[in-house]
């Protein structure tokens, strides 16, 4: 037997049976209704977490010139303001097609001697996934031929030499450098 406690009189009263079964049904039902929502709402809030996520990620791979100076900075370069001079340069302050399509801002070519990040080669330079694959894969170009580079001069003979094709880089860079002046952003 059921019972069920009456407020108004104050005493137990006997439930039917049938009662019992309907109020047990339906308290199956809200329980199911209620674990279902909530059930769905981690769904949702876990798809939303990871679009959030998504976003985030794509923000941050969003380029600006104060982030790639935050990640220069990051990779302890010796000579940064050439790199960013050097970036500016090559990628047309960051407008041309090469660093637009392909996310390369020093006019890397894709590398056959050295470990590199470029996804492959695209309008005859290497394409990276993002801009931070190319100015890490500056680092590992970095630390494969110039690491053993003191001085300021030593780095423009080397660019000289061995980087650009241009015969007037060198000045260009260090007309950048001083019109912009890049060493006080570092």
């Amino acid at each position: 037997m059921y019972y069920k406690f009456n407020k108004e009189t104050l005493l137990f009263e006997k439930i039917k049976t049938l009662n019992v079964i309907i109020l047990g049904f339906g308290a199956l039902i809200g329980l199911y209704l209620i674990l279902g929502f909530t059930s769905n709402n981690k769904k949702n809030i876990e798809y939303s977490l990871q679009e959030e996520k998504l976003i985030l990620i794509k923000d941050n791979n969003k380029f600006s010139e104060t982030k790639l100076i935050e990640k220069i900075n990051q990779l302890n370069f010796k000579f940064p303001y050439i790199i960013l001079a050097q970036a500016k340069l090559e990628s047309g302050n960051f407008k041309s097609n090469v660093f637009l399509e392909n996310n390369n801002m020093f006019g890397m070519k894709e590398a056959k001697l050295r470990a590199n990040l470029a996804k492959g080669t695209n309008r005859s330079h290497a394409y990276y996934e993002n801009w931070q694959d190319c100015v890490l894969d500056y680092a590992l170009y970095y630390s494969t031929y110039l690491y053993k580079l003191r001085t300021e001069r030593e780095y423009f003979e080397y660019l000289r030499q061995n980087y650009a094709e241009d015969p007037t880089y060198i000045q260009r860079l260090k007309n950048i450098i001083k019109k912009q002046n890049l060493k006080s952003k570092f």
